[in-house]
């Protein structure tokens, strides 16, 4: 009977799972093919096919299968366990939400896409600043209806990483900024400077051909994906069907190859998710810091260590020889691991990223304590980068306005990067305790040790466990920034503290 149940359950989950997945591909789609007078059409196309999506993921009968499943919870394996909890935390939330609501916020949604694209570009933040209020009051009212209205934050954090809140975040992050900001000073006042200003003029073209390369050898299976353009590089779908974006700029190469590293460390963790069970806890990303351990690990630990560019840069000569000629393989890693403060989050470097993070964490904190106002952002955004960063932004276009992701109420998302980046950095010293010649795998252009591992002890997780959890059983102990510090320091310091 309760195989009977669980199959049924199954398919209900399958229907909705595929209405999402038609959405993820509007969604992208709209960020890189839409005609631009085209907008409206998409949303309102959103909206319907959201309140489409939610009514089957409300389908009363899953609500009567995740009961009948709770009284046989002896009848089930632990994973069966997994799938019905989290079926039933899903069904729970969405029956709580409205469907006039759904719609409205899918239409919302798309609209402040493309008015925050229109704002950014005029650099413009009074144009957009009703979007964002309105985006702010929807998602209030988001955790109102699911019983959180006075934790309204907290609930968007667990939304993107369950069983965070704002307060184990702040601890994480007072713990990191300790320790980051002499860092980050005492590097920028080295003599030792990049010289990133020497690599130009590198035709897009080719590239496009050199990161094709490279996120291919990482991994990415390209008969399930594809790598497209847009504003702001991103990853969208599932294992059967992964799309992914960059930008280019041919007076900054590393931009595009590291972004679409980025994307591409997303796209091997879907791939990776079991493909029979997308539509189930079991074949689900836990959540968006998870995710972005994954995305920063082969950006960052893998792809500006020593042994990648030991088999990369001869292609990389080989196919910029002239762009490349009088620059010497030192002064080149030196580029790649460049650390000059930006205004620009995306453009960061790996050791001041995590500040950009803790900037608006603190303002996402206040704007939802009701202590910031919406009108305010661009002053308050503008201190906090001079006092985080040493930098004050010229323009609304280099400050508040840089980031899509408020544009589609995608608040608490930005905690889920630096947690991401100190996950990374203790998978990444785990790791090398297992297998301490890693690097000597990646000069030889062999990276498949690494992703079989990251398949089995992440990949095949689902949603066995939350983010903290999942930490603590691969790595043997708690989530700390201690190893991020290390590993900043080790890679950082030896480049320029030596």
């Amino acid at each position: 009977m309760a195989l009977a149940a669980l199959e049924e359950l199954s398919s209900k989950l399958h229907r909705a799972q595929m209405l999402g997945s038609v959405a993820d591909l509007l969604s992208w789609d709209e960020q890189v093919n839409l005609p631009p007078d085209s907008a409206d059409q998409r949303a309102a196309q959103m909206a319907v096919l959201a309140e489409t999506q939610h009514t089957a993921a409300c389908d009363p009968r899953i609500g009567e299968l995740v009961d009948q499943l709770a009284t046989q919870q002896e009848a089930l394996s632990a994973d069966q366990q997994t799938v019905v909890r989290w079926a039933r935390r899903d069904y729970e939330r969405k029956t709580k939400l409205p469907p006039a609501y759904v719609r409205e916020k899918a239409e919302q949604d798309s609209r402040g896409y493309h008015a925050w694209a229109q704002a950014r570009a005029a650099s413009d933040f009074p144009q957009y600043a009703p979007v964002l209020a309105k985006n702010l009051e929807l998602v209030r009212r988001e955790a109102t209806y699911l019983g959180f209205g006075d934790k309204a934050y907290d609930y968007m954090i667990d939304r993107h990483d369950p069983g965070m809140t704002a307060a184990i975040v702040e601890a994480l992050f007072t713990e990191l900024r300790g320790e980051l900001v002499p860092l980050v000073r005492a590097i920028s006042q080295s003599p030792v400077k990049p010289r990133t200003d020497r690599l130009r003029g590198f035709p897009v073209e080719k590239q496009a051909a050199f990161l094709r390369e490279v996120t291919a050898s990482l991994g990415f299976d390209y008969r399930r994906g594809r790598l497209d353009v847009s504003l702001h590089p991103f990853c969208s779908g599932t294992g059967a069907d992964v799309r992914m974006t960059t930008r280019f700029d041919a007076d900054n190469p590393l931009d595009s190859l590291f972004s679409s590293i980025h994307e591409t460390g997303h796209g091997l963790y879907e791939q990776g998710l079991p493909r029979d069970q997308h539509h189930t806890a079991l074949g689900q990303a836990i959540g968006m810091g998870v995710h972005e351990s994954q995305s920063r690990l082969w950006e960052n630990q893998v792809a500006r260590s020593r042994g990648f560019w030991r088999f990369f840069e001869p292609k990389f000569r080989a196919m910029f020889a002239e762009q490349l000629a009088g620059i010497s393989s030192e002064e080149l890693y030196l580029a790649i691991n460049a650390v000059e403060p930006t205004l620009i989050r995306v453009d960061a470097d790996e050791v001041t990223y995590n500040l950009h993070i803790i900037l608006r964490f603190e303002l996402e904190k206040k704007l939802f304590a009701g202590t910031l106002a919406v009108e305010d952002l661009p002053k308050a955004w503008n201190a906090a980068c001079e006092e985080l960063l040493g930098l004050r932004p010229r323009s609304d276009r280099e400050g508040v306005l840089q980031d899509v992701h408020w544009s589609g109420g995608a608040f608490g998302y930005f905690p889920s990067y630096c947690i991401g980046n100190m996950m990374a950095a203790q998978l990444w010293y785990h790791v090398l305790g297992l297998r301490p010649d890693l690097e000597e795998d990646f000069a030889r252009g062999d990276f498949s040790w690494l992703l079989n591992w990251l398949r089995q002890a992440i990949h095949a997780q689902g949603k066995r466990h939350d983010t903290l959890e999942l930490v603590k059983r691969v790595t043997g102990e708690p989530l700390s920034p201690k190893h991020l510090i290390r590993y900043l320091k080790e890679r950082y310091g030896s480049l320029y503290l030596a």
